[in-house]
């Protein structure tokens, strides 16, 4: 059993002593007195129960065996600080890597923009992006398979223990292909389509949530003919004559002129608020910070962007 007179610091100091070979040196390298530096040797001798030192005048001179505990506590220290830094790691603190998790939809404009900007913050820092529906992104920061999540707020209360910070909000359109006569029409209404083919997403992605949504408020039933896991797949659908969807705003741009985006009467619209979102007891982790800088600083751009529109 090891005895309570040998601690990390009594190590630290036969360390520092065993190198300068004074105990003034000691001293004032751990900015302690030399009086503390004695005690603290003497009583690590006591601990070890064989002697370490001896006495040649006023000088304390260490024996082999204080040259043998000192060599070993120094790898002893050095393994000490690998293990707290994996530790560390593995916790999601300190390190040079970080995993992101976000929606598929966010990966064509603001993601970039994210990581882009935290990378000129922190240099070193390596971002492994994980992709995936909200309810999974959910999951995985709850059991820390990822550090931070880039998604579309729930519609049910947030935990308490999460973090959030607003990025922008996004209205739902109907998505149509090209050739689909809409009569130009400004705004859609979703009772005229209830013959009309769709396809949306699986359940548990925000679009998929939206989609059911918005046809709840218009008291009818889609003809869905198709469902599938990524919003590109559904966006090559749509394009390609299978059906109509509902599509975020943000994918716009995405498709060309390949898919006609036409806005839903008020009463249909469905909105989405994507946020940038950490658990809070991961805050302080310079990494987590680095990125919240970032998502605030997005959030002042695109409310900017959505001011002038």
């Amino acid at each position: 059993m090891l005895d309570e007179e040998i601690t990390l610091r009594k190590l630290e100091i036969l360390q520092s002593f065993v190198f300068t070979n004074s105990l003034v040196k000691t001293a004032e390298e751990l900015n302690l007195s030399s009086v503390s530096i004695h005690k603290a040797l003497r009583s690590l001798e006591i601990g070890m129960r064989c002697p370490l030192f001896i006495r040649e005048g006023r000088q304390l001179k260490p024996l082999p065996a204080a040259l043998a505990l000192a060599e070993t506590a120094s790898d002893l220290m050095a393994d000490l600080s690998r293990t707290i830094k994996r530790i560390r790691e593995k916790a999601g603190h300190g390190g040079s890597q970080i995993r992101l998790g976000a929606m598929y939809s966010l990966t064509a404009n603001i993601v970039p923009r994210l990581i882009m900007g935290t990378k000129i913050r922190r240099s070193d820092l390596d971002i492994d992006l994980v992709l995936g529906s909200n309810e999974d992104l959910m999951k995985k920061l709850f059991d820390q398979s990822v550090d931070a999540i880039v998604i579309a707020i729930p519609k049910e209360n947030i935990d308490s223990d999460i973090q959030v910070i607003p990025l922008f909000e996004d209205d739902l359109l109907l998505a149509s292909p090209k050739g689909f006569k809409n009569k130009r029409r400004k705004k859609i209404d979703l009772k005229e389509f209830q013959m009309e083919k769709f396809v949306t997403l699986t359940d548990g992605f925000a679009t998929s949530s939206g989609f059911q949504e918005a046809f709840l408020k218009a008291g009818i039933k889609p003809n869905i003919v198709m469902k599938v896991g990524d919003i590109f797949s559904l966006m090559n659908l749509v394009s390609g004559g299978i059906g109509h969807s509902l599509l975020p705003g943000r994918v716009m741009d995405l498709m060309g002129d390949s898919i006609r985006f036409t806005p839903l009467i008020e009463r249909y619209q469905v909105r989405q608020r994507i946020a940038f979102m950490f658990l809070k007891n991961n805050e302080r982790n310079p990494n987590i910070l680095a990125l919240t800088a970032e998502a605030r600083m997005l959030h002042l751009v695109e409310n900017a962007k959505a001011s002038k529109g």
